[in-house]
C-alpha cells in the first residue's frame, strides 16, 4: 500500500546548489528556502511507509553531495515520523488535524 508522507525538513551540505536541484526533482511540488544553516524543505512523498521514504530523499542527496544531513519529519497514516539522516528518532500519532494524511 503506498501512503503520502508530507516532509517539514531541515538539509545541510556542503554544496547546497547540487542538493537544491535534487530537492526539487524529487520532492514534489514542495518548497525549498535558504536559511542560514543550509535549506529548509517542505514538500510531499509517496512510498511504503516513512523509512523508506526517508532513505530514498537521503540517497538521492548524498549522490548529489556525500558530506549532507537532513533532519526530517514525515507526516502520513496518522503518524509522525522524525529521522536525522537514515536513523529514526521518534514516531507519535499525529494531531487530530493531520489525521486525513
Amino acid at each position: 500500500m503506498v501512503t503520502r508522507f508530507d516532509l517539514s525538513g531541515e538539509v545541510s551540505s556542503d554544496d547546497l546548489a547540487a542538493v537544491r536541484r535534487v530537492l526539487d526533482q524529487v520532492v514534489g511540488g514542495g518548497a525549498v528556502s535558504e536559511t542560514q544553516d543550509g535549506l529548509l524543505v517542505q514538500g510531499a512523498m509517496d512510498g511504503a511507509d516513512a523509512r523508506e521514504v526517508n532513505r530514498r530523499l537521503l540517497s538521492a542527496l548524498r549522490r548529489a553531495e556525500k558530506r549532507t544531513r537532513l533532519r526530517a519529519e514525515w507526516t502520513g497514516g496518522g503518524y509522525i515520523y522524525r529521522f536525522f539522516d537514515y536513523v529514526p528518532k521518534s514516531t507519535r500519532p499525529a494531531p487530530p488535524e493531520n489525521q486525513g494524511r
